[in-house]
């Protein structure tokens, strides 16, 4: 079996993962279970095909039309939206471990059909989280990867560190010299678009800077940044949101969940209207999200983790579709 892709003289059938790979996947999909299992999180299943698609001006959902007319729908970019819904309904802590989709995502450490483990803490805030993830890091690199200590930074702390500017205090035009002091081709529009420049710069210029042997979490990320997670007041406001890095990429994305439907309805607002201006689609909201926050979610913390970037990391490998059965061309 290929330990790499599959070349361009192998028989077109062949698996693009190797033996090894894949039953390391395995033992890590029954290690998975076996943690959430014995911290009592319900394992839940919910649909990859929805009504309703993601607004965020950074996702591309990939649409599904029958041909003849009939059924219509998008599929899903992560399972959170009804996994909120289940939370709503009572379900309590929960995980589930769902094969989710993106367009215009193909690359060394993307797939557009990828795995995503998501869990929901229910009165937990992210700090705790932040905690649980490391466990669960930790529990399943043992014997496999040596980890080094984890690192905590906040968002301003790491642009200090590895960036040299303050993220607060900083506009579009100076996040823009920045990049292009550090060498970095910053593109004209940049100038007038200080969230794109800060998510250059994190890309660029602090994630490369971490030691990709130490787990490392950003978190109080700024307001701009908040996507599904709570703002907390103060000077400056953050965004009560983290990411894990850990081998030179980022790993997992969680939040201290935005419980409000007034504020959670206005940022779908703003980002069709993003998405609007920049030509983009502007697909349809995701309603019986809003009425599950309207009827009431809980207080709760949650997060997404990439299942095939934690198999690439703990078996060495550089390339995801190293880690899939087949990876896209070859499925």
């Amino acid at each position: 079996m290929p330990t790499s892709p599959a070349s361009s003289n192998s028989p077109p059938w062949q698996p693009t993962a190797s033996l090894a790979a894949l039953r390391l996947r395995a033992s890590l999909l029954a290690e998975c279970r076996a943690f959430f299992a014995a911290r009592g999180l319900l394992e839940v299943e919910t649909p990859q095909l929805s009504a309703a698609a993601a607004t965020d001006l950074h996702l591309e959902s990939l649409q599904v039309r029958a041909p003849g007319g009939g059924l219509e729908g998008w599929l899903h970019t992560s399972p959170e939206f009804p996994m909120k819904r289940l939370l709503a309904a009572g379900v309590g802590d929960c995980w589930q471990l769902a094969r989710v989709f993106r367009g215009g995502e193909q690359g060394r450490r993307h797939n557009p059909e990828f795995s995503l483990l998501e869990w929901y803490r229910v009165g937990w805030d992210a700090a705790r989280l932040m905690d649980e993830v490391d466990g669960f890091l930790r529990a399943l690199a043992a014997g496999r990867r040596p980890l080094g200590p984890t690192a905590r930074l906040t968002y301003r702390e790491a642009f200090r560190a590895h960036a040299g500017f303050d993220p607060f205090a900083v506009d579009a035009a100076g996040v823009a010299t920045a990049l292009r002091a550090a060498g970095v081709a910053a593109p004209a529009e940049l100038e007038d678009d200080l969230a794109a420049g800060l998510d250059l710069a994190l890309a660029l210029l602090v994630e490369p800077a971490l030691d990709p042997a130490r787990p490392t979490f950003i978190h109080e990320f700024p307001a701009s940044h908040a996507a599904l997670a709570r703002v907390r007041p103060g000077d400056p406001p953050v965004a009560e949101r983290f990411e894990l890095f850990l081998g030179g990429m980022e790993l997992a994305n969680g939040f201290h969940e935005l419980t409000d439907a007034a504020e959670q309805r206005s940022r779908f607002s703003a980002d069709l209207a993003a998405r609007t201006a920049r030509g983009l689609a502007a697909p349809p909201v995701d309603g019986r999200l809003l009425a599950a926050l309207e009827h009431g979610l809980p207080a709760c913390a949650g997060v997404a983790l990439g299942f095939d970037r934690l198999v690439m990391l703990l078996a060495g490998a550089d390339d995801i579709r190293t880690v899939l059965a087949f990876g896209w061309g070859d499925a």
